[in-house]
């Protein structure tokens, strides 16, 4: 068995880990999209492979027989490449994701189908709004420049972003709700702009906005092709039924 994790979220490094503990060959691959990726306890490597095919390539001179897509739930061109990469080679592959975060009784959510949507949602009158979506697709917000962005971001950016008005906090999670609170008070906040990443990691915010009782646009996951897990544990079981199957 050698697997290849498609890594970059929380729940990815801790699968690692018990991988590794597990003395199971396996490759963990980073996107590459942030500087300082934390470090894994198996062989790694960073980047993309190319699309599809390049994808391909990888699993077969790497002679790999098991993939794990534990990417972020918003990553969904990377999710859909090992999909139709696996389809193509027969590979056995699986998804680890986290649960999706649901509102309370106490919570105030608009939810939007993505986050090309979030943008014409925002009021017209120029507010405070913490824009938590990561760097990917800030882009998007400068339709609505009459509002004042908090951004809060794994790394300093390499390149001017497009937002006339706009506070940048570098920060790497988890985050806490009294951290969060305070943040939001600190900046005046009125709107909190989040996608549905689910996980502990970054919840944080919005336990503060239902504190404060602040509003909360939220992005709803892409659609992604394939079976998923959501623990662990149902993920090392499912390792060892697809060893024992012979795949």
């Amino acid at each position: 068995m050698r697997i290849l994790l498609l890594g970059g979220t929380t729940e990815a490094s801790r699968l690692a880990d018990t991988i590794a503990a597990a003395g199971i060959d396996a490759v963990f691959s980073y996107a590459g999209r942030t500087n300082t990726p934390v470090a894994q306890p198996l062989p790694t490597r960073i980047g993309g492979f190319g699309g599809i095919d390049g994808l391909v390539r990888f699993l077969i001179t790497e002679r790999i027989t098991h993939v794990i897509d534990a990417t972020h739930p918003f990553a969904a061109g990377m999710t859909r490449n090992a999909f139709a990469a696996c389809q193509s080679v027969n590979l056995p592959l699986i998804r680890f994701e986290r649960p999706a975060w649901v509102a309370g009784i106490a919570d105030n959510w608009t939810m939007a189908t993505a986050v090309e949507d979030i943008p014409a949602l925002l009021p017209d009158m120029p507010t405070q709004v913490f824009l938590a979506i990561g760097k990917q697709q800030i882009g998007l917000f400068a339709s609505k420049p009459q509002h004042h962005y908090l951004l809060r971001l794994v790394d300093h950016p390499a390149a001017p972003i497009a937002l006339p008005d706009k506070t940048i906090v570098v920060a790497r999670g988890p985050f806490d709700q009294q951290g969060d609170t305070e943040l939001l008070k600190a900046h005046g906040i009125t709107h909190v702009v989040a996608k549905n990443s689910g996980g502990t990691g970054a919840q944080a915010k919005l336990e503060a906005a239902r504190a404060l009782g602040l509003p909360v646009i939220m992005a709803n996951r892409p659609d992604v092709p394939g079976r998923s897990l959501a623990s662990i544990r149902d993920v090392m079981s499912w390792l060892g039924h697809e060893a024992e199957r012979g795949v």
